[in-house]
């Protein structure tokens, strides 16, 4: 099974060769890198940008304007802060100009804490990216949703952002993409580029290397907008996305097995637009919600969905609802203990969610 780093680099391959993308960029994105995270090894139209976010963004919209499909990354997320007055420029350019305008591009970038990468490699975006009108907002967790969000990201006429969790672009997924071969080994040898002990090793072994592309890949489409049920449940529902469907998937475990406690987890998978459907019929379901992400909680989307669920679900509910959220300092930090301490960890759901519970109606 394919990792979300190897998922995105097909997506971003089928894009090339038969969606139009012209450009894939950014700091290190070319070769002989092809990604910090090597999600776009061996693709052929990803060049090294200099070092400038700016310019990065910048170049991704005048391409866009230009009739181009580029997909634009931002190495770390905690490097798109110095972006947002072009973000809000790509925003608004389809509404400000009636429609006469669109902006097919998409910015990617890898976000959240779970590798130790400290304070300036550890923050979210999606709450600061959702107070940008224009953007739709995408956040997988599995490399099946990884691959097909990017293709609808790319087929979309307006900007997406792209954002996926750097604790999660090594994990395996559990479902094959179509087109995908079943050995994960194959996989790794067609489209991995071969490594080496120095840069200039690498340089050197990469400049004679070329991926074997799967033939079978297909325009897979994962809908923006729509979430799914990563785990059926009757007594709680937990609304969440990216790492923490699966820290919130081992939470549920242990409250099955020592308290018997049924946590339904809904994957929202797009935060703009975001699937109210979804969402309340989870929670008319269960009557309980906790709403769980890393970013830290002074508006934070999260606090949108709550009230949203409050507004929708008020009289369904039997328990106050909760936002679980990273702590309200300014960044992470590099020690574990430090880390661990910033953003939800398992034992965290757990006791909010045995809290919800224990609350009578």
């Amino acid at each position: 099974m394919a990792t979300m780093a190897q998922a995105i680099r097909m997506a971003l391959h089928y894009g090339e060769t038969h969606l139009g993308v012209t450009d894939v960029f950014g700091e290190d994105v070319g070769p002989p890198l092809g990604g910090v995270f090597t999600a776009s090894q061996g693709l052929k139209t990803a060049w090294n940008s200099p070092l400038d976010e700016r310019g990065i963004i910048g170049t991704a919209i005048g391409l866009a304007l230009a009739g181009q499909r580029p997909v634009a990354e931002i190495q770390f997320g905690d490097y798109i802060f110095n972006t947002i007055d072009l973000l809000k420029l790509a925003g608004n350019t389809c509404w400000a100009s009636m429609g006469q305008y669109n902006l097919p591009m998409v910015v990617t970038t890898i976000v959240g804490a779970g590798i130790h990468g400290s304070i300036y490699h550890s923050h979210s975006f999606e709450s600061m990216a959702a107070h940008i009108p224009g953007w739709k907002i995408v956040l997988p967790s599995r490399p099946i949703d990884a691959y097909g969000l990017m293709i609808s990201a790319i087929k979309d006429n307006n900007p997406t952002m792209y954002m996926y969790p750097k604790a999660l672009i090594r994990v395996k997924g559990k479902d094959l993409i179509p087109g995908e071969p079943a050995d994960e080994r194959e996989l790794k040898k067609m489209i991995d580029a071969p490594p080496g002990p120095t840069l200039y090793d690498i340089i050197d072994v990469r400049s004679r290397w070329e991926p074997q592309w799967p033939e079978g890949l297909t325009d897979y489409q994962v809908p923006i907008g729509k979430a799914r049920i990563h785990r059926e449940g009757a007594d709680i529902s937990v609304i969440t996305y990216a790492r923490h469907v699966f820290l919130a998937e081992k939470a549920a475990e242990i409250l099955k097995e020592e308290n018997g406690i049924d946590v339904e987890i809904v994957d929202m998978r797009t935060l703009y637009p975001w699937d109210r459907e979804t969402v309340f019929n989870s929670i008319r379901k269960t009557g309980r919600c906790l709403v769980l992400n890393e970013d830290t909680p002074v508006c934070n989307f999260g606090e949108h969905i709550l009230r949203t669920i409050v507004d929708e679900c008020f009289y369904e509910l039997t328990a106050k609802p909760r936002l679980l959220a990273g702590v309200d300092v300014p960044g992470v930090g590099l020690h574990p203990a430090y880390e661990e301490a910033s953003v939800p960890q398992i034992n965290d759901i757990v006791r909010e969610l045995r809290g919800i519970c224990g609350e009578e109606p």
